[in-house]
């Protein structure tokens, strides 16, 4: 069970004295600015209400709490957003408050963001001759819709100098690397010499199969975009497969990227219906809606720790 018996009463002992240490807070104020906590440990009875009690003592206001236990698995996963005022709950303070509660339950992931206070993650995007995808992580960048601090966008496609992204990439000072492939030259040294100072990379309709050895020499996640439905429909062609297959479902898949092709886990997954009336340019088009959504969906999940890495080929998104 998520929760057992004696698990309630201190969870509900905790949010008592949390309320009354947090009656003077007031949500709308100024001062008070927005922290996450994801955490991952054994599982074990008391873990939320310490988890509340160490928020509550330093005058924090607990906004949302998810929690994740498995039937069956001693495994205990949580997602909190709080509000707190920094000059009671100063960040470094905060970040010895969560490692002794880490230790504490010895979590196997305690992790904390304070958008506010923290830099954006610096992330690189990789793209091929398709657009759509590429424009609409750009444009989300723009509104503020991504907090990403984009340090450059990679190509193995040439634009043209007066082009629409070669124009908004100049606009806004994000570098353009055009580095044409082959089947025996990825470039690979070259991408991984550009992008080692980013925090996560972006795979936005980038046409290549990255190896095994880049994966590992770059360490870090690697979100990428396919324009079908996995775990069917894998590899190239995914719309021509689902048109031949006589699908009634359509989809777009965000995964992390593995060395199997199109096997990593799987972060989002958006569909639309079609019938015998779609033509393939029909499923195209749908499909190309759909995987503009699901990227920037997947990526806006990761910035705010909503993901989780789950019994090795599967996520957990809160």
């Amino acid at each position: 069970m998520a929760f057992r018996s004696s698990t309630f009463s201190r969870f509900f002992s905790a949010v008592k004295r949390f309320q009354f240490s947090t009656a003077t807070l007031n949500a709308a104020s100024p001062s008070l600015i927005h922290g996450i906590h994801l955490f991952h440990c054994q599982d074990e009875v008391g873990i939320v209400a310490k988890l509340s009690e160490r928020i509550a003592m330093r005058g924090a206001n607990i906004h949302f709490v998810d929690v994740f236990v498995p039937i069956n698995r001693q495994f205990f996963y949580s997602r909190s957003e709080f509000v707190f005022d920094p000059v009671r709950w100063p960040r470094d303070v905060m970040v010895n408050d969560f490692e002794n509660l880490g230790k504490l339950f010895s979590a196997k992931r305690s992790v904390i963001r304070v958008p506010d206070l923290d830099p954006k993650y610096k992330i690189a995007i990789l793209a091929s001759k398709q657009e759509h995808c590429l424009v609409d992580v750009l444009h989300g960048w723009q509104d503020g819709r991504l907090p990403v601090d984009i340090r450059c966008v990679i190509s193995n496609h040439d634009r043209l100098p007066n082009t629409h992204i070669i124009r908004f990439l100049e606009r806004h000072g994000i570098p353009y690397h055009y580095l044409p492939t082959s089947s025996g030259n990825k470039r690979e040294e070259e991408i991984l010499d550009l992008i080692k100072d980013t925090d996560f990379l972006v795979l936005a309709r980038y046409m290549q199969i990255l190896s095994a050895w880049f994966l590992e020499s770059y360490g870090k996640d690697i979100i990428n975009i396919h324009h079908g439905l996995l775990p069917s429909f894998k590899g190239s062609n995914p719309a021509s497969q689902a048109y031949n297959a006589g699908v009634k479902l359509i989809g777009a898949t965000t995964h992390f990227v593995t060395p199997e092709l199109d096997a990593g886990p799987i972060i989002e997954q958006m569909v639309a219906r079609v019938s015998h009336k779609d033509t393939l340019e029909n499923f195209v088009q749908k499909s190309e809606s759909l995987e503009k959504q699901c990227l920037r969906k997947a990526i806006q999940s990761y910035c705010e720790l909503r993901v989780l890495p789950y019994e090795g080929k599967k996520t957990i998104v809160f």
